[in-house]
């Protein structure tokens, strides 16, 4: 069974910007998520939808929030352009770098009749051959 994300309204909002719901989705007058559940709903002219990212869900999440609790949106500038690197100093003045041989520089011991790598007692796990 594949699972896929479904297709509706929400995906229309940009995230970490107010939009007016009435503009999104008509309906009912509803509440704004701050002031809570107990508050009288609002028409859905005065009201923000605001997407909001969300760690374990790409899609994010959607709450609807009245004039005075509506988030201020900051806007990030673009990133400057970076600064010119400095120079590198030429090859020659470069201190001589201690490499470690690595597993690949290694020369392993082969088996003359069937070309592998033979274990470190030198036996060949293929044809029996040893050293």
């Amino acid at each position: 069974m594949r699972i896929v994300a479904s297709s509706d309204w929400r995906d229309a909002i940009p995230f970490e910007s107010p939009v007016l719901v009435a503009d999104v989705v008509p309906g009912d007058p509803t509440r704004c998520f701050t002031c809570g559940a107990d508050s009288e709903p609002r028409p859905r002219t005065e009201l923000w939808a605001v997407k909001h990212r969300h760690p374990k869900n790409h899609d994010g999440f959607v709450r609807f929030y009245c004039a005075e609790h509506r988030p201020v949106v900051v806007r990030r500038e673009a990133p400057a352009a970076a600064a010119p690197r400095a120079k590198s100093r030429p090859p020659a003045e470069r201190a001589p770098s201690r490499r470690t041989p690595s597993t690949r520089d290694v020369t392993r011991a082969m088996c003359p009749n069937c070309f592998v790598e033979v274990s470190a007692s030198g036996d060949c796990g293929m044809c029996g051959w040893s050293e």
